[in-house]
């Protein structure tokens, strides 16, 4: 078991989503960085799609029940175990009674914490991560988070990687035109290529971009969106929906992300730069 100390301002168990059930309402959820999250699972020898601890702005504190290892991945908010820092992206060997903390901000916006065989929460309609009213499991504080014995025999066979830097630096987010990317005039489509900035309403559900962008575009009838949606609204403000997004909106969609860029975006923070770059998939 994982004890949750300090739930910080948003830490929640995730995986990599739930998928078919859109037709009944219920959002994707899941990694908002896949990136990450998936290096944190090869690194500890999980499945990639095993759930773990996804950490806002390294606002949270853990303390280990049982032995176990860890590994963190993402934004690095110098973690410290037991009162001492260690490195990101890498494997450690977790004591019973151990504490796992962070502290100041380096990079990024979203931490990972993986444990040996990945959180075992209950899954709901096929799927551990966390959205209020689908499941139950919140970190609050004092919420036990059940792990698997640890596995004795695998314990020199870990490695260590050095995330890369773009990841974390560069400003650009490849895509594809959105379905009404060809109702915007050339004007808009240029503008909507160069770079803006990150508003301060930004969570799991979008990123609000600061700047506007001419909008005559009308409504459109409520179509599906996806994460990774860029929609338009009527003030000319871009909305990049995330991974708790709703399944329908009644808004332009005028670009969609790759999962790299959606990832990217995760650890931005506001203020931060960000540009479209389109892709050619014609």
């Amino acid at each position: 078991m994982i004890e949750v100390l300090h739930p910080g301002i948003y830490c929640s168990i995730q995986d990599q989503g739930r998928f078919g059930y859109a037709k009944m309402g219920i959002p994707q959820a899941g990694y908002a960085d896949t990136y990450a999250a998936k290096m944190a699972n090869a690194l500890l020898k999980n499945h990639e799609k095993a759930a773990l601890v996804e950490i806002t702005f390294g606002q949270g504190k853990f303390k280990f029940k049982s032995d176990t290892y860890i590994c963190l991945t993402g934004g690095d908010f110098s973690p410290k175990l037991n009162g001492k820092l260690i490195k990101m992206q890498s494997v450690y060997p977790i004591k019973k009674d151990s504490v796992l903390s962070f502290g100041k901000r380096v990079y990024g916006a979203r931490v990972y914490l993986s444990v040996q065989g990945g959180i075992q929460t209950e899954k709901v309609y096929g799927s551990r991560s966390y959205f209020e009213g689908i499941t139950q499991q919140k970190l609050v504080k004092g919420a036990m988070l059940p792990i698997l014995p640890i596995q004795k025999d695998t314990d020199n066979s870990f490695s260590r990687v050095r995330a890369s830097e773009k990841h974390f630096t560069t400003i650009y987010l490849p895509c594809l035109k959105g379905p009404e990317f060809s109702k915007l005039n050339n004007e808009q489509q240029r503008k909507l290529l160069t770079p803006f900035s990150i508003s301060d309403h930004n969570n799991r559900v979008g990123y609000r971009l600061k700047e506007s962008l001419e909008n005559n575009i009308s409504s459109i009838l409520t179509s599906p969106v996806l994460p990774g949606t860029v929609q338009l609204t009527p003030s000319g403000k871009c909305i990049i929906l995330m991974q708790d997004c709703q399944v329908t909106g009644g808004y332009p969609r005028i670009l969609q992300l790759s999962e790299i860029a959606i990832a990217r975006i995760s650890q931005k923070i506001t203020g931060d730069k960000i540009q479209f770059i389109l892709e050619d998939h014609s």
